[in-house]
């Protein structure tokens, strides 16, 4: 039987444990460029058998909060190059959470004041970051326009370009695609967001069609073994519904498992919330049978609320590996003192999102 601490491979990444630092926005890259205190955050973090990245927007369009990070212009490239230096040194490994946010923006945010864009022009009903008076402040989303299909194709290339940057220029050792907690993909996907009535709306098919298109795009420019995915089959956040999740999540996975990819990264139930929603049941282990039946080899990645003796009978009971967010986020040694059995820091709920140093870096370790 498998532990927490046992290696693994995962599609081309070889992964020292099991034990996965969740992407976690925490709003510290002014500008959207990552900064050398990022650099520090995630390298405290390194022995982590993998590291996934704070969501990072694939272009000024797919921003949607204030002070989050990019990876479409030189110098978040160089930014992120120096994070994933720093991570390299300390032995870990790292990949960059790939997002386009969709309607879950504002107009500030956007590219000449533009609205944000989304499958069918619906608000959502939910609240995104600006800076105001120096400190980030929560306000309504602004209302969406729908994008016309002949921009899809543009959007695909974009998913493309900052994999391969993300890659080949910046140092990642792989990505992930964040296709849930009602994001762009995520939009699409759900009929609840999504009332297309062309190839990208109506049927199970086509309302993944965006995803898989840009999941074949990504994997063709840096390989399936490098490349990972999040999906999220019910949680509200960010007003995410379909009204039969179960069929639809279960055709995703099984067109991805083509893909040869080194994981799928699972969040249960809501995303900062409850695993268990009795109003919106789901049965991921039929989601995870459909996948490997499909031929699916990748690492199965679970989430949402998992500590230490959770984490154990998850693997136990065949997750491959577990992600951590807000626990890791308050000990950057999650993995020595989950070894050792140790007390926990606890996080600090007002640094979480913007600010500098505090709240930040300066958890203690178990040696100090």
């Amino acid at each position: 039987m498998y532990t927490l601490f046992d290696p693994i491979q995962a599609g081309d990444l070889r992964l020292a444990n099991r034990i996965v630092l969740a992407p976690l926005t925490r709003n510290r890259a002014p500008d959207a460029i990552p900064t050398p205190l990022m650099a520090e955050y995630y390298a405290q973090r390194a022995s982590a058998g993998l590291l996934i990245t704070e969501a990072t927007a694939i272009s000024q369009q797919g921003q949607g909060y204030a002070d989050v990070p990019g990876l479409y212009g030189t110098e978040q490239l160089d930014g992120w190059k120096r994070v994933t230096e720093s991570v390299h040194d300390a032995g870990g490994k790292i990949i960059v959470q790939l997002w386009h946010v969709g309607r879950v923006s504002h107009t500030e945010l956007q590219p000449g004041g533009a609205p944000p864009v989304a499958p069918s022009a619906i608000t959502a009903k939910t609240k995104t970051v600006l800076i105001r008076h120096g400190v980030p402040a929560f306000v309504e989303t602004s209302a969406p326009r729908a994008l016309d299909a002949d921009e899809l194709p543009g959007i695909v290339h974009t998913y493309q370009a900052a994999a391969r940057n993300a890659v080949e220029t910046a140092g990642f050792d792989g990505v992930e695609i964040h296709g849930a907690n009602g994001y762009l993909l995520d939009q699409f996907l759900k009929s609840g967001s999504n009332q297309r009535t062309d190839d990208y709306g109506g049927s199970i098919e086509n309302r993944a069609r965006l995803l898989l298109e840009v999941m074949r795009a990504v994997t063709g420019a840096v390989g399936g073994g490098r490349t990972g995915i999040r999906l999220s089959p019910v949680t509200p956040a960010n007003d995410a519904f379909d009204a039969d999740p179960q069929p639809l999540f279960e055709y995703v996975v099984r067109q991805l498992a083509t893909l040869h990819l080194a994981y799928i990264h699972i969040i249960e139930g809501a995303t900062g919330g409850p695993r268990e929603l009795p109003e919106r049941p789901f049965d991921y282990a039929a989601l995870k049978t459909a996948y490997r039946t499909a031929g699916g080899k990748g690492a199965w990645m679970v989430n949402n609320g998992y500590d230490g003796k959770l984490a154990e009978k998850a693997i136990a009971n065949g997750a491959d590996l577990v992600a951590f967010g807000k626990t890791f986020l308050a000990n950057p040694d999650l993995v020595e003192r989950l070894r050792r059995n140790a007390p926990l820091n606890v996080p600090d709920k007002t640094t979480f999102y913007g600010g500098g140093a505090r709240g930040y870096t300066d958890y203690p370790a178990l040696s100090k």
